[in-house]
C-alpha cells in the first residue's frame, strides 16, 4: 500500500461537497469558526444496514468518531505497525490548534478541557511562542552543556526571582533543567539521596518516602515512588528504598517518616490520582518531619503548578514553614515544548557537585527561550487572578450538574482550573458522548472527571462546554446503550482497571 504522506484526506459536508485537507498543515486563519456542527463525515459502507445506522448517528452527533471506512481510520491502520502500542487512543486524528480549540483531519472542531493533560496553558499555536520558536530555530538550538548557552541562565534567574516575589518557595536558589517531568523528579530523587549520603556516609539515610494514588513519572526511580501495582508490577523490581503512606494522613507521619528517611515527594494536589487536594495540615506535618529527621521535602508541581490553581504555585497558599527544599516542574512551562526543572534551596544545591546529574538535551537555547517567554506569562498576577475567576464559573455550572444528577456526580474537588467530577459510575461513556458532542474531557484516579482547560479560556467557552457537558451526561446516564465508553483516557489507571 502507498505511503499516507502525500496523501489527502476527505470528508463530505451536507451540501455533498469535498473539503480537501492535506496531509501537509498549513496555517488557517480564526475564521474557520464553529465549524464542528457542520462537519459531518458521510458514511461509505456498503451494507444498508451500517449506513442507516451511520446517518441517524449524524443527525444527532456533531463530532460522531471516524468509522472504520474513513480515510482517518485508514492511515491510523496503516501506522499502527510502526508503533510500539504504550496508549490507548480514540480514533479523531488531531491536525490542528488554536487557542482552546482542535481539529481532527476530518475538519471537526473539539473544545479542548484537557490541553495536552494540562500542559497547553496558554492553549494551543500561541503566536508569540510559534514566532519564538522560529527565531531561535534559526539561530540556535542545541549546544550541548559542555557550552554556555544565555537563555539557560536567564530562564533560571525568571524562575527564582518570580517564586520568590510570589511568596512560594521562599527558600528557592538554583535551578536544574532537564527535558520533562519525569526528569525532573528523578534528579529530586538523585538530589535527596545526595543530601543523605553527605549528611550520613554511612548510607542508612536512603528511604523515600511517597504516597498511595501519586504519580511521579514513568522512570524507573520516578515509578518506584508510584506505589500503582499494576504499572510497577512488569518492571519490578523497583528501585529498593522507597516507602508509601496515605495521603493526608497525618497521624501515621511520625513513623513513615523515620531517621533513615533521606526524601518525601508529594503532590500538593494530586492530578492522576483523582484531583485530589493536600490539607494545609498535611503538608505542614510533613514538612516539620523532614525537619526533625533532616529529610528533603520535595514537593511535585509538575500539573498543578504554574498558575493552574490560581496562584503561580500550589503551595504558596501555605505559610513559609510549609515551604518545599525542592520544587519540580514541567507540563506548562513549555506549553508543548519539552523541558522540565527541579528547583532547590541551597542546603541541596551545596550536596550536588560536577559529575553527580546531567542532561544532553536540558537546558538547550530553543527549550529556554520559550520557556522563558511561557513562565513570564504564566507568573503573570492578572491571569492567575481570572483563573480563580473561572474556577467559580465551573463550580457553578457543576453544582448545577450535582443538582441533576444526585446519585452520580457524588464531589467537586480541586482548585483553579485543575478541578475534578467524583462520580459513583465510570465515566468513559461521558467521555466519549463529550468527545462526539465537540468536547474533549479525561479522567483520573477512580470514576473521576478531570478538567484541566487551558488557562486562557474564556467564560463563553466554558458555558460552551458545560453545556456539552451536560448533553453528554445525559446521554450516558439516560441512554446507556447509546455510549460506549472511551478507555486510555488517563497517565495511569487506578489497580485492577
Amino acid at each position: 500500500m502507498a505511503s499516507m504522506a502525500g496523501r489527502s484526506l476527505y470528508r463530505q459536508g451536507s451540501m455533498a461537497s469535498k473539503i480537501r485537507i492535506s496531509s501537509s498543515i498549513k496555517p488557517f486563519a480564526p475564521a474557520l469558526g464553529r465549524c464542528h456542527a457542520s462537519a459531518m463525515a458521510v458514511p461509505t459502507s456498503s451494507t444498508a444496514e451500517h449506513v442507516g445506522h451511520d446517518f441517524m448517528k449524524e443527525a444527532t452527533l456533531s463530532n460522531p468518531d471516524p468509522p472504520s471506512d474513513s480515510p482517518t481510520t485508514a492511515q491510523l491502520n496503516e501506522h499502527a505497525p510502526y508503533m510500539v502500542a504504550t496508549y490507548v487512543r480514540p480514533s479523531p486524528l488531531m491536525v490542528k490548534g488554536r487557542g482552546c480549540y482542535l481539529w481532527d483531519a476530518e475538519n471537526r472542531r473539539y473544545l479542548d478541557f484537557t490541553a495536552g493533560i494540562a500542559v497547553n496553558a496558554l492553549g494551543h499555536c500561541d503566536p508569540e511562542m510559534a514566532k519564538l520558536l522560529y527565531q531561535q530555530a534559526l539561530t540556535l538550538v542545541h549546544t550541548s552543556n559542555l557550552y554556555h548557552n544565555p537563555w539557560v541562565g536567564e530562564l533560571s534567574r525568571l524562575i527564582i526571582t518570580k517564586t520568590r516575589s510570589a511568596e512560594a518557595m521562599h527558600s528557592a536558589s538554583k535551578v536544574f533543567v532537564c527535558n520533562s517531568g519525569t526528569e525532573a523528579n528523578e534528579a529530586a530523587i538523585k538530589f535527596a539521596r545526595k543530601v543523605g549520603k553527605v549528611r550520613t556516609p554511612s548510607g542508612s539515610q536512603h528511604k523515600i518516602v511517597s504516597f498511595h494514588n501519586s504519580f511521579h513519572g514513568r522512570t524507573m526511580g520516578a515509578l518506584s515512588a508510584t506505589p500503582n501495582p499494576k504499572y510497577q508490577k512488569p518492571f519490578s523490581p523497583m528501585i529498593p528504598g522507597f516507602k508509601y503512606g496515605t495521603y493526608n494522613d497525618e497521624a501515621s507521619i511520625t513513623e513513615l517518616v523515620d531517621e533513615g528517611t533521606c526524601g518525601v515527594i508529594v503532590e500538593p494536589i494530586q492530578g492522576e490520582g483523582g484531583v485530589n487536594v493536600a490539607t494545609p495540615s498535611f503538608l505542614q506535618a510533613l514538612r516539620n518531619r523532614c525537619n526533625e529527621v533532616g529529610a528533603v521535602l520535595v514537593y511535585d508541581e509538575i500539573q498543578c503548578g504554574l498558575g493552574r490553581t490560581g496562584q503561580l504555585w500550589a503551595h504558596q497558599i501555605l505559610p513559609r514553614s510549609a515551604h518545599p527544599d525542592v520544587l519540580t516542574t514541567a507540563k506548562a512551562l513549555g506549553n508543548g515544548f519539552p523541558i522540565g526543572a527541579t528547583i532547590v534551596n541551597e542546603d541541596v544545591a551545596e550536596c550536588v557537585v560536577t559529575g553527580d546529574h546531567g542532561t544532553t538535551f536540558g537546558g538547550n537555547p530553543l527549550a529556554c527561550r520559550l520557556a522563558h517567554y511561557i513562565f513570564s506569562r504564566l507568573s503573570d498576577p492578572e491571569l492567575q487572578a481570572s483563573v480563580r475567576d473561572k474556577e467559580n464559573v465551573f463550580r457553578q455550572g457543576f453544582a448545577k450538574l450535582q443538582q441533576k444528577y444526585p446519585e452520580h456526580v457524588q464531589e467537586i474537588r480541586g482548585r483553579g482550573l485543575i478541578l475534578g467530577l467524583q462520580l459513583t459510575v465510570d465515566p468513559s461513556p461521558i467521555v466519549t458522548a463529550a468527545r462526539e458532542r465537540g468536547l474533549l474531557i479525561i479522567t483520573c484516579g477512580t470514576n473521576t472527571l478531570r478538567l484541566v482547560p487551558p488557562l486562557i479560556i474564556t467564560e463563553a467557552e466554558i458555558g460552551e462546554g458545560l453545556e456539552i457537558l451536560e448533553r453528554a451526561m445525559e446521554a450516558a446516564f439516560q441512554r446507556p446503550q447509546e455510549v460506549q465508553g472511551t478507555k486510555g483516557q488517563q497517565e495511569m489507571a487506578p489497580p485492577g482497571r
